[in-house]
């Protein structure tokens, strides 16, 4: 029938077909489905494939695909929608499986990071492991060590990790950083050594570039043309650095942010040592960097009663300070700015408050009481704040209703939280790396499960197989050899049915 319209009757006069089309890609899904009904030529019209198929593609669905690849862009929208409604109706009432990321072998969760569902976590020991939550059956594979010729004793503890789309990265406490590539295989494809304690590690969100700090130096490492991992750019700064982050998006030489103690530098090849920020004796608590602007926590003191507690938005083209939020007793101890949505910006603060604030005016938006120890971690979406606090709790909030639909608690700080739009990842990880019960003068060498901290990763989507909502301590088989080892972690076989 489509292809024997030529003209399409718009009141007194006659269309091309081609020219109607481009009038009704103006029209929205409720307009289109009224001009269905006027007639069965404009029905045809109104449920033209292409324009159903924009729609999909400006409402953010199925953007990897072209318009071959559906016979019907209708139905395809419908079940875009309704899958998110359902996703949302899950998140709320917390309708979906959770499970541990456990590592059982009596050793202590020095830090965890993630990535699009792919989380690290590294450990006392000075093993480092990889999940993928994407996927139920999953192993836990271990990423080896380069060990040097004078590895003598046991491996030094890790100290931070890192995880972008490609890579993986680890600092050790003995000056040691390994790379490893996710497409390769377990060995390490670059190490380099510092000669002191690092204090932070840095991985871009996309490409291969790796930034620490050790002492007074930042030194960048990434690929050359050919592949070679060599030391692209080496800064000398100051004063010690705080916290390290890399630019995304950045196309030629790396750019990274430091901040150390009261200075917040701009690290470009071209220009080395460029100061955007710093006034003497207020130092920076938190940073978080997009692709043009970072934004950073500033602790002023009690004798500077005219500059409150607040976040600085830098402009990273102009260096210039764009925005002065907030106005606080407490200092900002956390910001999230690159995983936020436009013009949007969410901060946790020791006063045990989580800010939502709107990039284009000074007040928050919306101010929650959450933690009683103060927030440690936040990430937001357009609907939804989850935040996590030293008391190791996790909250998830209706940012627009300004209330809590649920909360969940572990023993120690939430260090790292990450979710997407039907999983969620937290990390609880323990400020005491060496607890009573775990030094070579006791007599159990391991540490107590609950010295050991822990991973959840929690999945909300609807359509789960019903063996995925089953609690892994029932997905084991008679394959399992142990039931029970010395600090009574069980695993009860059951039929493979």
């Amino acid at each position: 029938l489509q292809n024997e319209i030529n003209e399409v009757p718009f009141f007194d006069i006659q269309l091309p077909y081609e020219l109607a089309l481009k009038i009704f890609q103006y029209l929205g899904k409720a307009e289109l489905g009224r001009c269905a009904q006027v007639s069965r030529t404009w029905k045809v019209l109104a449920e033209d494939e292409v324009l159903w198929y924009r729609l999909c593609q400006q409402e953010g669905y199925l953007l990897d695909t072209s318009i071959s690849d559906r016979s019907c862009w209708k139905l395809a929208l419908k079940d875009c929608r309704a899958k998110e409604r359902t996703l949302r109706t899950n998140w709320k009432n917390r309708i979906g499986a959770v499970s541990q990321l456990q590592y059982e072998l009596g050793k202590i969760l020095c830090d965890v990071h993630s990535c699009d569902g792919v989380v690290i976590a590294g450990y006392t020991s000075g093993e480092v492991r990889l999940w993928d939550t994407r996927t139920w059956d999953y192993t836990a594979p271990i990423l080896e060590p380069v060990h040097g010729p004078d590895d003598a004793g046991p491996p030094p503890h890790v100290s931070f990790v890192r995880i972008n789309s490609s890579l993986a990265a680890a600092a050790y406490e003995d000056g040691t950083v390994s790379v490893w590539s996710l497409m390769v295989g377990r060995e390490p494809i670059h190490r380099y050594q510092h000669n002191q304690r690092i204090q932070a590690l840095a991985l871009g969100s996309e490409g291969a570039a790796v930034a620490t700090a050790s002492g007074f130096e930042v030194k960048v490492e990434s690929p050359n043309d050919r592949g070679f991992w060599q030391t692209t750019e080496t800064f000398e700064i100051q004063k010690l650095v705080n916290f390290l982050n890399l630019v995304p998006d950045v196309t030629g030489s790396p750019v990274a942010v430091a901040a150390a103690e009261d200075v917040v530098y701009l690290l470009k090849s071209e220009d080395p040592g460029k100061v955007l920020h710093s006034v003497y004796g207020q130092p920076v608590t938190c940073l978080d960097v997009s692709a043009n602007e970072a934004a950073f926590g500033v602790k002023s003191f009690g004798w500077l009663l005219n500059e409150p507690n607040q976040i600085l938005l830098y402009n990273l083209e102009t260096s210039q300070c764009l925005k002065k939020l907030g106005n606080s007793l407490g200092d900002f101890t956390c910001v999230n700015l690159q995983d936020s949505p436009p013009n949007m910006l969410v901060a946790g603060n020791k006063d045990r408050r989580v800010r939502v604030y709107d990039l284009r005016q000074s007040e928050s938006l919306c101010s929650l009481y959450a933690h009683h120890l103060g927030v440690s971690a936040v990430q937001m979406d357009d609907w939804k704040v989850v935040s996590g606090g030293e008391e190791g709790l996790v909250c998830v909030w209706d940012q627009r209703m300004g209330t809590k639909l649920w909360e969940m608690h572990a023993r120690h700080p939430v260090r790292h939280l990450w979710f997407n739009s039907h999983s969620l990842i937290t990390a609880n990880i323990p400020d005491e790396k060496t607890p009573r019960g775990a030094s070579i003068m006791d007599d159990d060498l391991t540490a107590h499960r609950k010295h050991r901290g822990i991973i959840y990763a929690y999945e909300f989507s609807a359509d789960q197989l019903a063996v995925e909502s089953v609690l892994p301590i029932c997905r084991s088989s008679y394959d399992e050899v142990t039931g029970y080892n010395y600090n009574i972690g069980l695993a009860v076989p059951y039929d493979n049915i």
